[in-house]
């Protein structure tokens, strides 16, 4: 076999020996060249069969490569699973099965039989009363023992009694809430789509419906007829949380409240009298109440007293004073053709529920 410089048909006949001198690589013989041999093509055939002169850039690819395509492919499915597993989440499920319902009030008045007993110091008082053994403030109102539920968690059940305890100390203890108009501390427990009928109750001119009573939400006294008595508040209270199904807690609560009072602008020295508020509130919690820690209010039963009949106490308690006695008369008819009309209730004061007279 010829080397890489032999003519194809191999060393012609007659070449010198010395054909690997430096001249060899350059010698053609005639079966070289007629191997090699060109063919030129006219013009017309360099213009139809073959291609321009000039040539023409390659366009570039406008679809995506496969593995472009495949990521893209996989994005949308991650983004469409993300979108399903949001509408399916139970936080939106339980909003959904189960709305935020309107709170429910009912606020009754109870009036004293006989004068309002009172006491120069607020603590002789509380000693001679029912509340004498009540704990004072907040400590009145302890969590029970607690455990998990078979959908909530032992965390989640803590989270729901806490919201309501809360709630309660927020409502009836805060002073600003007591005998003023702050009502922000109350509110920011409050699930958002309670706010509207919380904000309807509280800031006056409130319908006489059964679901806009303020003191159904919370204790608020006339500031403009009592003050605080310089005593501290006594409690005593009961929590109890039971599941009502897979999506929802509930927090029922019965706190007995009591209040030492003054008249409004008198002496450190004038009368104290006791005020007693019972209020009997059941809340409900979503999963996203026990998440943002904030509570649904539905129901509330509130028994106060010493009161007249005749004043209005859905607004604000206008409690009667040492000394005072009811007014006589009761509350005003109702239309039983009014819509949701609901019927004025009032109740008697039972004298045990008062502090007992002095011994001399």
């Amino acid at each position: 076999m010829g080397g890489p410089g032999d003519p194809p048909e191999g060393t012609p006949e007659g070449t010198p020996s010395g054909a690997e001198d430096e001249y060899r690589s350059v010698v053609f013989d005639e079966s070289f060249v007629r191997a090699a041999r060109l063919q030129e093509y006219s013009a017309q055939e360099r213009m139809t069969d073959h291609t321009p002169a000039v040539r023409r850039r390659p366009h570039l690819r406008r679809s995506l490569p496969r593995q472009a395509l495949f990521l893209l492919l996989l994005i949308v499915v991650a983004f469409a699973t993300a979108i399903y597993l949001g509408v399916r989440t139970p936080y939106r499920d339980a909003r959904t099965l189960r709305p935020v319902e309107q709170l429910r009030t009912t606020v009754i008045p109870l009036a004293p039989t006989g004068k309002v007993p009172g006491d120069s110091d607020p603590a002789r008082l509380y000693a001679r009363s029912p509340a004498a053994a009540y704990a004072t403030g907040a400590e009145g109102i302890p969590l029970p023992a607690h455990r998990g539920t078979a959908h909530f968690s032992d965390s989640q059940v803590v989270a729901a009694l806490t919201g309501a305890r809360d709630y309660i100390v927020a409502s009836s203890l805060d002073p600003e809430v007591l005998h003023g108009d702050r009502t922000e501390a109350v509110r920011a427990l409050l699930d958002p789509d309670q706010l509207d009928q919380f904000d309807r109750s509280t800031g006056g001119h409130a319908p006489a419906d059964g679901r806009h009573a303020a003191t159904g939400w919370l204790v608020r006294f006339d500031p403009r007829r009592v003050e605080p008595g310089g005593a501290p508040i006594r409690a005593q209270g009961s929590l109890q949380v039971v599941e009502t199904d897979p999506s929802t807690l509930e927090v029922t609560a019965d706190p007995v409240l009591v209040y030492a009072l003054r008249p409004a602008g008198s002496a450190a020295t004038a009368a104290a009298s006791l005020f007693t508020v019972r209020r009997e509130l059941r809340f409900r919690f979503d999963r996203d109440d026990l998440r943002l820690h904030q509570v649904q209010l539905v129901m509330s039963t509130v028994q106060a007293g010493p009161l007249s009949c005749s004043e209005d106490a859905t607004a604000r308690f206008r409690p009667l004073l040492a000394g005072q006695s009811a007014r006589p008369g009761g509350p005003a008819g109702t239309d039983p053709y009014a819509p949701d009309g609901t019927a004025a209730v009032c109740g008697s004061l039972a004298p045990d529920a008062q502090p007992m007279a002095p011994r001399n």
